[in-house]
Order: structure tokens, then C-alpha cells, then sequence
């Protein structure tokens, strides 16, 4: 393959992974943004999903339905923690990262019970491929592509231009003042858990079919989208967008021409100047 073809292979594949990356950070940086508590079981929602979406697919071969039940699974289970685990705490920063460890190993080892240690993977609900002069690329991964960008739309459009997000809004910004004035600050929370759980499934459940679901992917999820929202700035959407695609475009780049484990390196390097040289991340609160 000419160097052109190296060139657009790796920024396809660049685009594609930042916006799915975009979509699993989004649900971190919402729930630090809103609650003020880091969640260290979110790339365990993220497993959820795939693992549910490959049973839902096995049971009823529709991709549709497995994109539905996959983040209400999610959602629900978020539910439950918020009333049964982070409520009961009342939220303390300190107390929910320890929290959400033990939630972390509960989902971890439910789904090694349940589901077994083998990673598993379905076929794309779309067979088509688009031809390129250099290269075929897969149109199943356009369709998670444009996919991720209407639901990372839908996102921005529910926190700017809804109720619900201008309560969410209101509790980021002030929670006392925010109670004060009628804001059920506890349901704000719930949902914003919930919804932060629920994105990350669809991100499972998007990647499933180029990917394996297995009961350790969390992980690196979980790893990925901390480097997100710490260049992004926590609590930042737009910081979180432009963040995803910083690391996606650079994985795109230095996997095609080098060695995956290059980019982690560089997405690593990135992190560390970020804490360095701008400690509130490109568009957080203490970026100034």
C-alpha cells in the first residue's frame, strides 16, 4: 500500500475509534461533571454491554434489539448502585472511588460466572464495503461512526436544551442552590449515573462486532477514558470530544505506521504533560 493509502487508512481508523472512544468517555466525564465523583467501575458498563448484546444477539439475531436492551441492562444496574452504594455514602469523593472498586469486581466476577473467561464475537448486522483506490474498508465501521456522533449529539442536545440538563447543569455548577430552588438533586444524580453507565454499553455494544466481548474489556476502556477526560478536563463535554479524537487520531497514526503499543505510549505522553503544563486538562475548570 502507497504511502497516500497508509495515510487514509490510519485516519478513517483514527475517526472511527475517537468517536466510539468519544462515546464511552462521555458517560465519565458526565458523571464527574454532574456528581463530582470519579467512577471506577465505567468501563465495566462498557463490558455489560457487549456481554449482554452477545446474548441478545444470540437469542434473537437483531442487532436493533441488542442496542436496546444492552444499555437498559446498563442503566438499571447503575440505578441500583446509586440507591443501594453511592447514596447511602452520600456521594463522598473519597468513599465512591473505593465504592465503585468493589462495584468493579462484582460486575468483573458476575460476568466471569455467568459468562465464562472465553472471548466471544458476532458478525455486523451490515455487509458492505466501501472501496477506496488504495484499500476496502469495512462500512460496518462508517455505520458505528455515524452511529456514535448521533448519539454524542443527542448527549449534547439533552444536557444544553432540556430540562434534565439544565437541572444537571444547575447541580454541577451549585448543589446546595440548586436544591434550594426545587432541584430533586438525588434523581439528577441517579440519572446521570444511569446515563453515564448506558452510553458506555452502547459503545460495547457498537464495537462488538469488530472487537470480542469478554469480561476483562472493561479495563482497557476504563484506562482510555480516564486519558479522555484528564487531557479533556473532567467534567467537560466539549473537552472530552476533542480529547477522544486527539488519542483516536494518534492510535489511528502510529498503529498503521508502527505498533499499537507505540500509540499507548504516546496517548500516555500526552496524559502526562497535560497534568504538567495545564493541570485542569484543555477544557476544564482549572484550565485557566
Amino acid at each position: 500500500m502507497s504511502l497516500e493509502g497508509q495515510l487514509f487508512l490510519a485516519l478513517l481508523e483514527g475517526t472511527v475509534s475517537g468517536l466510539v472512544l468519544a462515546l464511552t468517555a462521555l458517560g465519565l466525564s458526565l458523571v464527574f461533571g454532574v456528581m463530582r465523583i470519579v467512577n471506577v467501575a465505567h468501563g465495566e458498563f462498557y463490558m455489560l454491554g457487549a456481554v449482554v448484546a452477545w446474548y441478545v444477539l444470540t437469542a434473537t439475531n437483531s442487532f436493533l434489539a441488542a442496542l436496546v436492551v444492552a444499555p437498559l441492562v446498563a442503566g438499571a444496574t447503575a440505578l441500583v448502585a446509586d440507591r443501594f452504594v453511592l447514596r447511602p455514602i452520600r456521594y463522598a469523593p473519597e468513599a465512591t472511588i473505593v465504592a465503585t472498586i468493589g462495584l468493579l469486581y462484582i460486575l468483573q466476577q458476575l460476568v466471569l460466572s455467568i459468562y465464562g473467561p472465553y472471548a466471544r464475537s458476532v458478525a455486523p448486522p451490515v455487509y458492505f464495503r466501501l472501496d477506496f483506490p488504495w484499500f476496502g474498508y469495512s462500512g460496518y465501521k462508517i455505520v458505528v461512526a455515524g452511529l456514535a456522533a448521533l448519539l454524542l449529539a443527542a448527549t449534547w442536545l439533552l444536557v444544553t436544551r432540556t430540562r434534565i440538563g439544565l437541572y444537571m447543569r444547575a447541580t454541577q455548577q451549585d448543589r446546595e442552590t440548586a436544591q434550594a430552588f426545587g432541584v430533586p438533586v438525588e434523581r439528577i444524580y441517579a440519572a446521570a449515573f444511569a446515563l453515564g453507565a448506558a452510553l458506555a454499553a452502547i459503545a460495547g455494544v457498537l464495537v462488538l462486532p469488530i472487537q470480542q466481548a469478554h469480561y476483562l474489556m472493561g479495563l482497557d476502556a476504563l484506562l482510555l477514558s480516564f486519558m479522555v477526560v484528564i487531557i479533556g478536563g473532567l467534567g467537560s463535554l466539549k473537552g472530552t470530544l476533542a480529547a477522544a479524537f486527539m488519542i483516536g487520531l494518534t492510535d489511528g497514526l502510529v498503529s498503521v505506521f508502527f505498533t499499537p503499543t507505540l500509540a499507548r505510549i504516546v496517548a500516555s505522553v500526552f496524559v502526562a504533560l497535560v497534568l504538567v503544563f495545564r493541570t485542569g486538562g484543555l477544557y476544564g475548570e482549572g484550565a485557566a
